[in-house]
Formats: C-alpha cells, sequence, structure tokens
C-alpha cells in the first residue's frame, strides 16, 4: 500500500517533470520558428550576390523565390500529414535536419539549377516547421492561456528576421553569401536535444492508441468480413461537413493572409527606398524597428487573445492593417513614416499571434495536423501571387497602389473569421 506521503511526492515530481518538458518544447520550438524564420530572409539579402556570380537573369532570380514559396507549400501539407502519422515531435526533428541540411549545401552549389533543387528540398522542411512547431504547443498547452504561449512562440519568426539581417552584415561583406548557408548546419544539433528531451504530447498518444484498437479489431475480424482500410486523414477531413467548411473558410482566411503578409514583406523595402527616396541604411533601420514592433504585436495578441477571444483579436488585426495600409501611402511624411512603420508593424504582427492557435483549435486531433497544415499552405497561393500583383501595379502605377490592394486583401482576411469561424471548437489538450 503507498502512504499519502509517497503519493504526493510522486504527484509533486510528476508535475515538475511536465513544467520541464513545457519548457523545453516552448524552447525547441522557439528556436526552430527563429531559424525557420532567419532561413527565409538569408535568400534575399544573399540574392544580389547570387545573381552576379552565376550570372543570372531577374526572372531566374525572382524565380528563386518561387521555388522557396512552392517548397514551403508542398512541405507545410506533408508536414502537417506527418504531425498526425509519425507524431509531432519526430516531424519538428526531422524537418530540423531536412532544412538545415538542404540549406547547407546550398553553399556549395555553382549553377542556377543546382541553386534551385537545393533550395526546393530545404523549404520543404520550412514549410513543414512551422505546421509541426504549432501543432505540437497547441497541445501541450492548456486552453486559458494558450495564445499567450503561442503567440510568443510567433515572434521567433519575427527574431529570425533580425537575426537573419545581423548575420547578413556581419558575414556578407568579410565572408561571402555562402557561409550565410553554411552556418545552417547549426540546427541539426537543437533536433538532437529535441527528440531526446521532448515527448509527443498526450493528445497525440491518445488518437494514435484509438487508430491502433481499430486496426486490431480488424485483424481480429478479417477472417470473417472485410477490414476497415486505414483512415485517410484528408478523407477524414473532407467527409467530415463541419471539418471540411472549417477548412475551406481557412484556407480562404490564410491566402488572404499570406496575400497581404509576403505581398507587403516583399515590396515594402524598395517602396521605402524608392517611392520615399529614402537610403539603404535608413531602410534597415526602419524595417528593423517595424519587425520589433511585430513581435510587441504577437505577443500582446496572444495575451489578448486569451482574455478577449481568439475571434475578436484576429479580427481587430487583420483589419486594422487593412485600415493603416491606406493611411501609409496617402498620409506619409519624412518625419512620421518611422512611427507609421512602427505602429503598422505592431498591428499586421496581431493576426500572426492569434492564427495558429484559433486554427489549431478548429479541428480535431486524429486530422489537426492535415487539415492545419493543408489549409494554411494551400494559403501560400496567396504568398507566390502577392509580389506579381504588387509588381504589376508598380509597373502601371505605383507600389503605392499595390499596396491599397494588400488592405483589400487584409479586410477579407479579417471579415471571413469574424462571420464564420467560432473559436474554441476543440480543445487540442484532449480532443
Amino acid at each position: 500500500m503507498v502512504s499519502s506521503s509517497a503519493a504526493t511526492s510522486v504527484g509533486v515530481q510528476g508535475t515538475a517533470t511536465q513544467s520541464k518538458t513545457w519548457i523545453y518544447a516552448f524552447i525547441f520550438c522557439f528556436l526552430g520558428l527563429l531559424i525557420d524564420g532567419a532561413d527565409l530572409l538569408l535568400l534575399a539579402y544573399a540574392l544580389t550576390s547570387i545573381k552576379a556570380e552565376f550570372g543570372l537573369t531577374s526572372v531566374e532570380a525572382g524565380s528563386l523565390g518561387s521555388i522557396t514559396l512552392a517548397g514551403m507549400a508542398i512541405g507545410g501539407i506533408y508536414g502537417g500529414w506527418a504531425c498526425d502519422r509519425f507524431g509531432r515531435v519526430r516531424t519538428v526533428t526531422w524537418t530540423i535536419v531536412l532544412f538545415s541540411v538542404g540549406t547547407a549545401l546550398l553553399g556549395f552549389t555553382h549553377s542556377y539549377l543546382q541553386f534551385g533543387a537545393a533550395r526546393f528540398v530545404s523549404s520543404l522542411g520550412l514549410g513543414a516547421l512551422y505546421v509541426a512547431c504549432n501543432t505540437l504547443m497547441a497541445e501541450y498547452v492548456p486552453t486559458k492561456y494558450r495564445t499567450t504561449v503561442l503567440g510568443t512562440l510567433q515572434a521567433g519568426w519575427s527574431v529570425g528576421y533580425i537575426v537573419a539581417a545581423l548575420l547578413a552584415g556581419w558575414l556578407l561583406p568579410t565572408y561571402g553569401w555562402r557561409w550565410l548557408f553554411f552556418v545552417a548546419i547549426i540546427p541539426v544539433v537543437l533536433s538532437i536535444f529535441m527528440r531526446r528531451l521532448v515527448p509527443e504530447p498526450e493528445s497525440w498518444v491518445k488518437a494514435k492508441a484509438a487508430r491502433q484498437e481499430i486496426a486490431r479489431q480488424d485483424r481480429t475480424a478479417a477472417a470473417s468480413a472485410p477490414s476497415r482500410p486505414r483512415e485517410n486523414a484528408f478523407k477524414a477531413v473532407f467527409g467530415d461537413p463541419r471539418a471540411r467548411s472549417m477548412f475551406l473558410f481557412w484556407a480562404a482566411t490564410a491566402g488572404m493572409l499570406q496575400f497581404g503578409y509576403y505581398g507587403v514583406n516583399n515590396w515594402l523595402p524598395s517602396y521605402l527606398e524608392t517611392e520615399m527616396g529614402m537610403k539603404f541604411g535608413s531602410v534597415t533601420s526602419y524595417l528593423i524597428g517595424s519587425y520589433t514592433a511585430m513581435i510587441l504585436g504577437k505577443v500582446i495578441a496572444g495575451v489578448a487573445a486569451d482574455r478577449f477571444g481568439r475571434r475578436a483579436v484576429f479580427a481587430f488585426g487583420a483589419l486594422g492593417t487593412a485600415i493603416f495600409l491606406p493611411v501609409i501611402v496617402l498620409w506619409h511624411t519624412p518625419g512620421n513614416i518611422l512611427w507609421l512603420l512602427v505602429v503598422f508593424g505592431f498591428l499586421y504582427g496581431v493576426p500572426y499571434g492569434v492564427n495558429a492557435t484559433y486554427m489549431a483549435e478548429s479541428f480535431q486531433a486524429r486530422y489537426r495536423g492535415t487539415a492545419v497544415g493543408g489549409a494554411y499552405n494551400l494559403g501560400r497561393l496567396g504568398a507566390a501571387l502577392a509580389p506579381i500583383v504588387i509588381g504589376y501595379f508598380a509597373s502601371r502605377s505605383s507600389i503605392g497602389l499595390g499596396f491599397l490592394v494588400m488592405g483589400a486583401a487584409y479586410f477579407v482576411c479579417g471579415l471571413i473569421p469574424a462571420l464564420f469561424i467560432r473559436e474554441k471548437q476543440f480543445d487540442p489538450k484532449t480532443q
């Protein structure tokens, strides 16, 4: 018979272990998204040097960005499926290995085709990691402060942007563009520690056990009746009317969100440099200010969403961004542009501070990774189209006119969830 004091001791030890696991999971996922965000921006900083060394045309140089987005979309969709099939932690681990090795290989390439092929492979890991980290943390964090933690987690991407800027300033002038990619091998060490210290979340373990029980029952009944086929997660999503509706609403929302986000990200430096006449040094400083405000926006959005609701905060950020883009375009001056960019950075960080939690709570555990990964990464079509659309308006009129179109995309992005996506439909800790 176990004494009460012994039972209490066991309970305390279990709680302590669980707290440590929380910390380990968050640290590793934050660092993973930091590296993910930095890796995405390294190509932008190295592109001028790569173009000159390989003798690329502007179309070929631009297509490397399209290859990156295509790889991220495919990787995100299959990364979500892998989360459901093989486990959240295992998927995070192997996607870190995939993009670390793939990115490091870029430093050994000597032609457009070699670089494009290696970039596509590494981008598969970039897209998958984002989905896997958010799914993993959503299932570790209790509902009452889930968006606080996941909003802070999203800040990892923005910190990665700043790290990329610092690395580029340090390595490019002295060591050249290849060393920007060689250093990407370091995260492999992170994946080794994560695999050892972070177990799979309980909700995924339960879902796996349920699948195994169904398979066992099928084998038992195989002699007298046809066995049921293995559940296909994609079919499960579209076979459930409620899940299908949520998938389509989220795919449309993600498309508009990324259309606006990547459109602005790709063209804001050019807008400041060409249409506002800023020097490159000033542009970099202003963008770091905007990225810093974005970090703050993501963290505060997470805290606010736990208090006021996911739907309200997401809609506030998206609609606020939609309103503020025309303000920047129509009413900027040399004296107020820095403050406008800081406010804008805060606002357009808000939807990303809520997005991961809001989406994860819209689907059941048995196909959560597949649904979230599929919907979000179908939205990358918007990311791929945005630079082209702004480029079209820039050639016909101005980059500023393209930003007004981005504002319309953000308006639709905020409107769809406000009208159609109810929050907290499932608790990732248990469902």
